[in-house]
Order: structure tokens, then sequence, then C-alpha cells
């Protein structure tokens, strides 16, 4: 199927979909009336075929699906995007995978990524804060230790420590992940990353009814060390 326009690619969506995997989706807060299901795999296959189309990116986020939004993220160059259109992601993500994957990938490649997590971390709205806890976890998960502000992050684990119990649910889940992306991947903070991780212990989230736990961060900090991952940068947070 040729994918040039966004009604091809929409339709491709589509026909990936699954009623199954919409309902599965929805008890984790997708909106079941404004997506198709569609995989992650299936997701993959299609953002292969229109890699480097930036304008059609644009289109799918505006289309409020959330499957297409899902694929905008993985087709779209944040290093391209301006600030004002990062913010308008954020703000109109539709579920939880957008808000936390989706526009923290795009956000992480602007050289705006430091600002706007600090912006949306503060925000009102649960989803464009938890966008700012998870673009702050991929900025320093891609940034030379060298070239971040370790005070101002062993300042953001003492904030964690503080204010994690009184924390919007999806606010709760991003903090804990930032945790463990400063354990993991910056190094001189890594034992203070899984001190704060320690005094969290088990932090409680609200999963939907479904299965999924919240990983358990010092845990998570001690499996990259013995693993030899601590401090080693990667290059993108895009999957």
């Amino acid at each position: 199927m040729p994918m040039n326009t966004l009604k091809e690619v929409m339709a491709a969506l589509q026909e990936a979909g699954s009623p199954l995997r919409t309902r599965t989706y929805a008890k984790h807060g997708a909106p079941p009336d404004s997506m198709f299901g569609v995989s992650v795999a299936d997701m993959k296959v299609i953002a292969k075929e229109i890699k480097g189309r930036q304008e059609l990116a644009y289109e799918l986020f505006e289309t409020g699906n959330g499957d297409a939004q899902y694929l905008a993220g993985m087709v779209a160059d944040g290093a391209l995007m301006t600030r004002s259109l990062l913010d308008t992601w954020a703000r109109q993500a539709a579920w939880s995978m957008v808000s936390e994957y989706t526009v923290p990938w795009v956000a992480t490649e602007s050289e705006h990524a430091h600002a706007l997590a600090l912006k949306w971390m503060r925000a009102k709205q649960e989803s464009v804060a938890s966008s700012g806890w998870n673009t702050y976890a991929g900025y320093v998960t891609v940034t030379a230790d060298d070239d971040l502000d370790l005070e101002e992050i062993e300042g953001v684990l003492v904030q964690i420590e503080d204010g994690i119990d009184a924390a919007m649910n999806r606010v709760k889940y991003t903090m804990n992940g930032f945790v463990i992306a400063v354990g993991t991947y910056v190094r001189p903070l890594s034992y203070r990353a899984k001190e704060t991780g320690r005094k969290l212990g088990k932090v409680e989230v609200e999963m939907g009814g479904t299965s999924c736990k919240v990983p358990l961060a010092s845990k998570a900090i001690l499996k990259a060390k013995k693993a030899g991952r601590i401090g080693k940068k990667r290059k993108t947070i895009k999957c």
C-alpha cells in the first residue's frame, strides 16, 4: 500500500489496528474512539516507509488520533521543531503513550529540551507535567555529564523525595523514571539517585486495573550497574 499522503497513512494504521488492542490501551487512558489499536511493531514498519517526512509527521499529530500521534513522534525530527510546536504537542497529546514517549522523544532532540522540561514539569495538566519529567530524563540520558547542571539535578532528586507522595498519578510514574535515568546515565549522581530510589521504595501508581507495575528505582539502578551500563549515554531515546 502506498503511503504518500496523510489519508494513505491513516488507512494503513486502520488496517493494522486491533479492537482488542484498543480496549487494552483504553485501560491505560487511551481514547478508544480516536485510535485504531496498532501495535508498536506494526507502527515501526509504517514509520520506516515514511521516514524523513517531517510535514507528514506534523499532519499525523494534528489528527488527534492516538496511533497517528505516536507514529508522528517516530517519524519527526525534534531538532527541526520550534519551541512553540513542541509546546503544542505537549498540550495536545492524546494519551500517556504520547505524552510520556512521543513528546519527550522529539523534545529531547531539540535545543529547547532542558528549558521545556523545566517548564512542563511545573504544569498543572498531568499529561504535560509527565512530558516534562520524561523529557528531563531523556535529556540526561543523551547529554554528556560535563554539559549537565549536576547541582540542579541533585536538587530535583530532593524535590522528588519531598513531593512524590502529593504528585499526580502519572507524574509519580515519570518522577520514578527520572530517578532511574539519573542513576543509570549520570555517573556522578548514580549513587545519589540510588539513595533517592531507596527512600522512595515502592511508588504507588494507579495503572488502570492492568498488570503493569512501577519499577523499583533502586533495583533498576543496581541492575544497570551489574550490567556495566552506568554512565553510558544513548544517542537517542527513541525506541
